[in-house]
């Protein structure tokens, strides 16, 4: 995702084609230079390191994105993060402004880690965001802008009664963070969500506030678990039971669901479950029960290189929007040589599926005010068994790609009776690879690839049947 070309032009293409058991297309980008190339679809700073976003927004006319940033250099680990700040119109173009907020005190002097932003009512905006403080513990924050009026925010201050959450007695002392958006309940009390181990146990903790700077802890945790480890940057979230609109972070009641997203580090994957929040108890009853309480066996947000997850409610077309760092495969030495490391996946429309426990995520429709020039195959064109067709005319390493498979019979998909393989479908896409025949399937396309295809991508499909319904998997295979 993040080894992408200098060119800033897209190109989309559409295909509609008939299939049979194994087949694919061939993409063929113009090679670049390994160390100068960088992103163009998706957003990144100058230069430099970057992870979690933080704080994205819609405030008076402008988005805003907020990340983690290091100044100092291409690493995580080359003095202490502060927060990155860009904006834009429209989600697609970014301006970039000076970091937001910056090590200068002593509740943050090592490092402005991950948070949130949240609008006050009367449209301030605030922050809240974990600093690492002298002693090098985790407490969380709050920051306001300077100057309201400022449409861009330039500035943001941090009062000196800081911390307004302290690190817990029965917290160590470097895991307590990542505060969520903030959202009020019915009783008028603000709501925030935070990631702690509690005596050894992985916990979300929720802490209730009426003023946003005096905060008190629930005595139950939103969530729990001993099994999944350390896991971080919790996202709490309203979807609508039916249609595809976005609701703001404080709706609840009648028609409503909640959206519990958890990053567990030992997997560096971001997973959610669907279902019920009650405001009263502070408390989530899950939709699917019956995967326990390790979210390693909840429902997986993406099946790419993406952490640290963070959505909002886009108040201007009424949607929830998610953004993910994509983090580097590559080693330090080569990001050092390239002076940058970290990609934001491009953001993503959220809503509930019609099953009520399954999201349904597209790219922003935004995206296509990127192409440019299309390329592609006729309509119609057949691919046989073990077939291969070369996409031509792409001359950028960057495609913005819409196909079409139809496939003339499904009679041939291959049977699953076990139910355990709906729980890891990555598991399935890595022992059914795209080099291995199916009864429908392995077809799609081959990206990235040399002259030669020594060297390629597999983004592919294949159809299976369980339970007299029809099962696709949509599977990468990076072994080569």
């Amino acid at each position: 995702m993040a080894r992408l070309g200098l060119a800033v032009c897209a190109i989309s293409f559409h295909l509609c084609l008939l299939l049979s058991s194994t087949s694919s297309l061939r993409l063929i980008p113009t090679e670049t230079g390994n160390h100068g190339r960088r992103t163009a679809y998706h957003f990144q700073p100058a230069k430099n390191w970057q992870n979690d976003p933080n704080g994205p927004m819609y405030h008076n006319g402008m988005y805003h994105l907020f990340y983690q940033y290091n100044p100092h250099g291409a690493l995580w680990d080359i003095g202490n993060l502060s927060w990155g700040h860009s904006v834009s119109g429209d989600l697609v173009n970014w301006a970039a402004l000076d970091t937001a907020l910056d090590p200068t005190s002593p509740f943050d002097a090592n490092g402005c880690w991950s948070g949130s932003a949240t609008i006050l009512p009367g449209g301030l905006p605030a922050i809240l965001y974990t600093g690492i403080d002298a002693s090098k513990q985790q407490v969380q924050n709050v920051a306001f802008p300077k100057n309201p009026s400022d449409p861009l925010l330039r500035e943001w201050e941090k009062p000196a009664y800081n911390p307004v959450i302290a690190l817990p007695a029965d917290v160590p002392g470097d895991n307590f963070r990542d505060p969520s958006t903030a959202w009020l309940g019915r009783d008028g009390l603000w709501r925030v969500a935070v990631s702690a181990e509690v005596d050894g146990v992985a916990s979300t903790l929720v802490y209730r506030s009426k003023d946003f700077l005096r905060w008190e802890r629930n005595a139950a945790p939103l969530h729990a678990s001993r099994a999944a480890g350390m896991v971080e940057c919790p996202d709490l979230f309203p979807v609508a039971e039916h249609g595809r609109d976005g609701l703001d972070t404080s709706a609840n009641g009648a028609g409503v669901r909640h959206v519990l997203k958890l990053s567990v580090m030992d997997t560096l994957q971001d997973y959610y479950m669907v279902g019920r929040y009650d405001d009263a108890a502070d408390a989530f009853s899950p939709a699917e029960p019956e995967r326990g309480d390790d979210c390693r066996s909840w429902r997986r947000l993406d099946y790419g290189h993406v952490y640290a997850s963070k959505s909002f409610f886009d108040a201007r077309k009424n949607r929830r929007v998610l953004w993910a760092w994509a983090n580097e495969s590559d080693s330090q030495a080569d990001d050092v040589a390239r002076g940058w490391s970290g990609v934001q996946t491009f953001p993503r429309k959220l809503w509930l599926d019609k099953d009520g426990k399954q999201l349904l995520q597209w790219p922003i429709e935004e995206i296509e005010t990127l192409r440019r020039k299309r390329s592609g195959l006729r309509r119609g064109t057949r691919l046989d068994t073990g077939g291969l067709q070369e996409i031509v005319g792409v001359t950028s390493s960057q495609a913005d790609v819409e196909v079409v498979f139809k496939i003339p019979s499904l009679e041939e998909a291959e049977r699953i009776d076990d139910p355990n393989w709906l729980l890891d479908p990555q598991k399935l896409c890595g022992e059914k690879g795209a080099a291995v025949q199916g009864g429908v399937g392995p077809f799609g396309l081959l990206v990235m690839a040399s002259g030669d295809l020594h060297e390629h991508t597999a983004v592919f499909f294949r159809v299976f049947k369980h339970h007299d319904k029809y099962k696709l998997l949509m599977c990468t295979d990076l072994t080569k």
